[in-house]
């Protein structure tokens, strides 16, 4: 028997394949996060139990025999992000050096070329490193907007961080009568004043939001499931990219990260997923009830084997 969609006074999680069940949605949402697989072969397994009971289950096939087929698979899904999204929403594509170029170019050709916004590089901090050539130790976030105005709140704390230290020393010597210390530049003839202590805007290379790393202590955020992202990360992207009370999507939501980040920022999320190992995880999450036992965490981790 299938999972039951649930819902919860923030938000709904479904049960399903995105591609039937986001045909029924309107433009309402300010925000879709698209973590799909990132066709690197094989499938991945959620690690829970525990002593000689430890199982890998199945949580999604990750293998589409080739990337053709990859893009076939993500093509629909796209369009279908996008008709789901408001006048000023944005899309956020998760995906590694496996894919991502190829869908650059299929999301060029299902937004425009000009809803192309940016990317975000996002650096998880784990991985192996080769010797045969530079190893990639980084994902890749695209960013394209429904229409002409994007909806990016860059002015949030989120958004923000500390000026270098050289920095510091070198031009915030001044204070205002509260003691903040800040520099005023004039540029085309109007001044501008920064405060230290506001920091600067980030940019678009994220390196601390590390991922779930297979070397550290389970924490209580750990679930067991592969690819599993950090809170970190989806808050900052919640936070950039939607108004509180807004709506966001998760089409494919795994472990139920984005939905989480969601509720904690005051947002409404509807997740989706057609594992019923992830359905199971994100249900569980948000419901504040125990996970299954996780065994080792060794599983929670970004790298799909080459």
């Amino acid at each position: 028997m299938s999972p039951v969609d649930r819902q919860f006074e923030e938000g709904e999680l479904w049960f399903g394949d995105c591609l039937t069940r986001l045909a029924a949605l309107g433009p309402r949402f300010d925000l879709a996060y698209l973590d799909p697989p990132f066709n690197a072969g094989g499938t991945r397994r959620a690690r829970v139990g525990t002593g000689e009971r430890v199982s890998g289950t199945p949580a999604y096939v990750d293998a589409f025999g080739g990337l053709d087929a990859f893009l076939e698979f993500l093509e629909p899904r796209l369009a279908l992000c996008r008709a789901a999204l408001t006048p000023e929403g944005s899309l956020w594509l998760h995906l590694d050096h496996r894919a991502v170029h190829d869908s650059k170019l299929l999301c060029d050709r299902v937004f425009g070329r000009a809803a192309y916004r940016s990317e975000v590089i996002w650096v998880p901090g784990n991985g192996g490193r080769r010797r045969s050539g530079p190893s990639v130790t980084h994902q890749t976030i695209l960013v394209y907007a429904r229409g002409s105005d994007m909806l990016y709140n860059a002015d949030d704390p989120a958004l923000r961080e500390p000026y270098a230290e050289l920095s510091r020393a070198m031009h915030f010597r001044n204070a205002d009568e509260q003691g903040r210390k800040y520099r005023e530049r004039v540029i085309g003839g109007k001044a501008y004043r920064y405060y230290e202590d506001k920091g600067r805007r980030l940019g678009s290379v994220w390196s601390d939001c590390p991922a779930m790393r297979a070397n550290t202590p389970l924490t209580q955020e750990t679930t067991g499931y592969p690819t599993q992202k950090p809170l970190s990360l989806l808050r900052r992207i919640v936070a950039a990219a939607s108004r509180p009370g807004g709506q966001v999507l998760d089409p494919m939501c795994g472990s139920g990260t984005t939905l989480m980040a969601a509720r904690e920022l005051g947002r409404r999320f509807v997740g989706i997923d057609r594992s019923e190992t992830a359905f199971g995880i994100a249900s569980r999450r948000l419901a504040g009830e125990p996970q299954l036992p996780v065994e080792h965490p060794a599983l929670c981790t970004d790298e799909p084997a080459d």
